[in-house]
């Protein structure tokens, strides 16, 4: 017979079987995050599964509507934790393209540095927790000494670490440090021998490779029409990444391989991502060898806070410094979408401005929100444990962009 599931779709069950209901959350270890999963299960076989969404919504895109545009970075930081300093950068270049501003190769390429470095960050939570899932622990541990080391550089450069508000609308707050590049370039050195080692407890380890190949694969195609991006949808084989297609703070500037899959399984995706942090590590060197000189901010005043002593002796800065902490600087109408190659793939913003102080509408294209709709079916048919290493490498973040 056929019933029919809370979204209309038909499930096949057999009449003469009876399934088990397991409900997979919404709060539990193996979730990596605040979310449900109600599970029909032959024993360990999951026959149909319905995701469950709203546990920890953070209601991002109406706070922003009653907040000003400057202040609107903090609250991105919260979409991908992992790494928000690509969320705090794109909606920054969102705001520029609706004010005209125009950076400076500096500016991009500062940008650029802080993205890679952010992609490495996210890149490793997923595939050393993925090795947790698949019953190693010790990658995990090691790794996170590495992360460690680059929120060691995002806390020279912002002062924060996890939830950055790192940079602002038109640049930067203020120039790299000379101890900033001292922490790139050690970084620099000292990890690729670090993450090969990582590589080698897993990706030819015989214990792993059975539990990841053919676990929760998914074809270009289907990928396509779900509208899967980033390393998720390069895993299934589909060559698109948004720093090539739409090139954005002179990516166009930088040579570097885009990894795909073939199968689409959790093994490609983990793969995928291993040598993404390889490419983004020889971005990371181009950039920083030929960081160009020039001004660290765009000419905008009414969103760059102008240094303290300014304040002090100059009544124009007083002025700016003012209208911009009381929020009284105002946009011109338009509507824009950008977007960003974020950690999980496409981040975008879609910005309605009717002319005033604050966003009219915003709009988050999240990635998460849209591979967990197609996480009943990559799971349909496997084990219970094969699910759980599925959604580990989909990098779903639960608690910013799937639920924003």
């Amino acid at each position: 017979m056929k019933e029919q599931s809370i979204f209309g779709e038909e499930n096949v069950v057999d009449e003469g079987k009876k399934y088990n209901t397991l409900n997979l959350g919404p709060t539990h270890p193996a979730t990596h995050g605040v979310f449900q999963n109600v599970l029909q299960m032959d024993g360990e076989i999951i026959m149909s599964s319905e995701p469950t969404i709203g546990y920890i919504h953070r209601a991002f895109e109406k706070l922003a509507e009653h907040r000003p545009f400057y202040q609107v970075t903090p609250i991105t930081d919260r979409l991908n934790y992992c790494s928000s300093p690509i969320n705090n950068i794109g909606w920054h270049m969102t705001v520029e393209k609706l004010l005209g501003v125009k950076t400076t190769k500096k500016i991009d390429y500062m940008r650029v540095i802080i993205m890679e470095l952010s992609r490495i960050a996210d890149h490793l939570v997923c595939n050393s927790v993925l090795g947790v899932d698949a019953g190693a622990l010790t990658g995990f541990t090691f790794m996170f000494q590495e992360r460690e080391r680059i929120y060691d550089i995002f806390e020279q450069i912002c002062g924060a670490r996890l939830t950055t508000n790192i940079g602002r609308i038109g640049g930067f707050e203020r120039d790299f440090s000379p101890k900033v590049h001292e922490l790139i370039r050690e970084f620099l050195k000292g990890f690729p021998a670090r993450f090969q080692e990582f590589e080698g407890l897993l990706i030819r380890n015989r214990i792993f490779m059975d539990r990841v190949i053919g676990v929760g694969p998914i074809s270009g195609e289907r990928a396509l029409s779900y509208g899967f991006t980033g390393p998720n949808l390069r895993a299934a084989g589909v060559d698109l990444d948004i720093r090539v297609m739409t090139p954005y703070c002179s990516y166009e500037d930088f040579d570097f391989t885009i990894p795909i899959g073939t199968s689409g399984d959790t093994y490609d995706r983990f793969c995928v991502r291993q040598e993404e942090i390889r490419q983004s590590l020889k971005i990371i060197q181009h950039a920083l060898d030929n960081l160009p000189e020039g001004n660290h901010m765009a000419d905008c005043p009414e969103f760059y806070l102008p240094p303290k002593q300014e304040v002090y002796r100059s009544m124009e800065a007083l002025i700016w410094h003012f209208k911009i902490v009381m929020g009284e600087v105002e946009l011109p109408k338009g509507e824009v979408y950008h977007s960003v190659e974020g950690g999980n793939g496409e981040v975008g913003y879609y910005l309605i401005s009717d002319g005033g102080r604050t966003p009219y509408r915003l709009h988050f294209r999240r990635p998460c929100f849209i591979y967990y709709q197609a996480y009943p079916e990559m799971i349909t048919g496997q084990s219970l444990s094969d699910a759980i290493l599925t959604l580990s490498s989909l990098n779903v973040i639960a608690t910013g962009e799937l639920d924003a």
